[in-house]
């Protein structure tokens, strides 16, 4: 008797066919992040932000501890991580720069992963959405960033954990990708306290119909996650750490940092974004001017995230069971919890680092609405669209903050309209975006060097110390063998200059002062423009002695009886 032939496993050529989909689509992001990222890498940084996530986790390798020896106004685990990082390649502004591309690659594949679902077009035009959105804002190691890449890929295993069988391998499997995705969400808390309200409200789509079991062990990853605050309030201090992560960044800060709401359509408001502009692409392709792009970046953000939650909500209600609709309300969620990111200053920055997720997964959602709206219509071809729709949106009406600027990197990437100069010293390099002032700060800091010794107190502020709107922290990066004078190595308004900051006690420590006046014509329709204390004015003038004054940016002091 002849025996039949097994009919064939349809199973494997599946398996292959959606590993060669993913992996295309993973391709085409890959390349997305590499044609910039030779550019990115020497591109100038934010000389406050980018200085700070220099100083900050060397600081703790030494023994620092945040909000007791220096500000920081977010959690410590960025702190951590990256000097982490430090520890085992080598304190470097390259260090720094890969560790903040490795949380915008987090965001962007998190998205991929979250919107993967509803199909590996919409996931990839989402995702390549989400990076031109993040990347153009350079690759400093922000903490917020770090927060939502970590985020985003613990809701992603999250949902890989509801969806897992409940047979004895599949409830183990799962089990334990609900306590990584658990971990994740918590570490992300531990790196941003505000990201508390997003990861609560995303936690809560994605447990809602999740079995206890596995509820239990995502609960208990996030505990883990955020038991770490205990060491920190341990070490900083009851009264620092809720000084330095809860009053300071909600209640002191705003008036000196808040902006319009919303932004103007004839103007924009903040500083550093009018300083980026000027040394813009120009995009050849008609679209409003970068105010009124800024203004419709506004409402659209709002809108986005509405019609995510809406679109969310209605898909979960009609299908509960559905892990596609599951995905969408609680990446939906996620973004929600973000906003309060995006009102508490309203400019390109703020914008970008929220956009990322929502735009990222405005694609799905137009998808889930398209095909219950016409359902005659492919799929596929419904997916085209809605990722179309959304990258046009972003390249059309929002290119100067997006677009433009990744066109302008990747053309640096090849030596093509490069405005970077480098400030060099001990080894040690930052970049600058005008020459006039990285040759000014190379002088200051080859000054400084000479006629310091190792050990000394350093102080790095404005020039006019009544009022600090903004610090050149990376200062402190440059001179290693000088340790910082002051708690306010990132200098705000209405924080640094008060009466009771004690930033005069802090200025009479310091041996050497570096004040630089690029920031004297600061100005910005908030509490900046005002004029703090003037006691560290007089320190300055009673105990210092000026040095020099180079290309009349920045001034160099030392402490009068050690010069004798």
């Amino acid at each position: 008797m002849r025996t039949l032939p097994s009919p064939p496993d349809v199973s494997e050529p599946v398996r292959a066919s959606t590993r060669r989909a993913d992996a295309i689509s993973l391709a085409i992001v890959a390349l997305v992040f590499a044609l910039p990222l030779r550019g990115l890498l020497r591109a100038p940084g934010p000389p406050m932000e980018e200085g700070f996530m220099l100083v900050f986790p060397e600081l703790v390798l030494h023994g620092a501890i945040p909000n007791k020896d220096f500000l920081h106004l977010y959690g410590p685990g960025s702190l951590w991580a990256l000097a982490g990082a430090f520890k085992v390649f080598g304190v470097s502004l390259l260090t720094e720069r890969l560790f903040g591309l490795g949380q915008q690659l987090a965001i962007v594949f998190g998205v991929y992963a979250i919107a993967r679902r509803s199909g590996r077009v919409v996931a990839a035009c989402g995702a390549v959405t989400s990076a031109l959105v993040i990347i153009p804002f350079g690759l400093t190691a922000l903490a917020w960033v770090g927060g939502v890449g970590l985020g985003v890929v613990g809701l992603a295993l999250g949902l890989r954990a509801r969806e897992r069988p409940g047979d004895d391998p599949g409830e183990r499997g799962a089990r334990r990708l609900a306590l990584g995705a658990g971990l994740l969400l918590g570490i992300a808390v531990l790196f941003r306290l505000d990201l508390v309200i997003a990861v609560g409200l995303s936690t809560f789509a994605l447990s809602r119909g999740m079995s206890r079991p596995r509820v239990e062990r995502l609960l208990t990853g996030i505990g883990v996650g955020i038991a770490p605050y205990v060491i920190q309030v341990a070490t900083a201090g009851v009264g620092n750490a809720v000084r330095g992560m809860v009053l300071d960044p909600v209640f002191h800060l705003r008036g000196g940092r808040g902006l319009p709401i919303p932004p103007p359509w004839s103007h924009v408001d903040g500083f550093l974004q009018r300083a980026g502009l000027l040394q813009q692409l120009r995009w050849p392709i008609p679209s409003p001017h970068a105010s009124e792009q800024l203004f419709l970046w506004f409402f659209l953000l709002l809108a986005v995230v509405a019609f995510l939650v809406l679109v969310g909500w209605r898909a979960v209600r009609a299908d509960r069971d559905s892990l596609r609709a599951r995905a969408l309300l609680v990446g939906a969620l996620f973004s929600l919890g973000c906003m309060p990111q995006a009102l508490q200053r309203v400019d390109s920055a703020h914008f970008a680092w929220v956009s990322a997720v929502p735009f990222g997964l405005l694609p799905a959602a137009l998808l889930e609405l398209g095909c219950r709206a016409a359902p005659r219509i492919s799929p596929r071809r419904l997916a085209v669209g809605a990722g179309a729709a959304v990258l046009a949106l972003v390249i059309l009406v929002l290119p100067a903050f997006t677009a433009t600027r990744y066109a302008d990197y990747t053309l640096q990437s090849f030596g093509v309209h490069r405005h970077s100069y480098k400030i060099e010293h001990d080894g040690r390099t930052f970049y600058y975006g005008k020459q006039d002032r990285a040759t000014a700060a190379q002088l200051v800091v080859d000054a400084a060097a000479r006629i310091s010794r190792p050990g000394e107190r350093l102080f790095v502020g404005p020039g006019d110390l009544r009022k600090t709107p903004y610090s050149d922290a990376y200062l402190y990066y440059l001179l290693p063998d000088l340790t910082p004078a002051t708690y306010y190595i990132e200098m705000d308004p209405g924080v640094a200059n008060t009466a009771t900051s004690g930033l005069d006690r802090q200025l009479a420590s310091a041996d050497i002062v570096i004040l630089s006046k690029i920031w004297d014509d600061w100005s910005e329709p908030n509490d900046s423009r005002k004029f703090g204390s003037d006691k560290p004015v007089q320190v300055l003038a009673r105990d210092f002695c000026h040095v020099g004054t180079y290309l009349n940016l920045y001034e160099l002091y030392r402490k009068c009886h050690e010069l004798r």
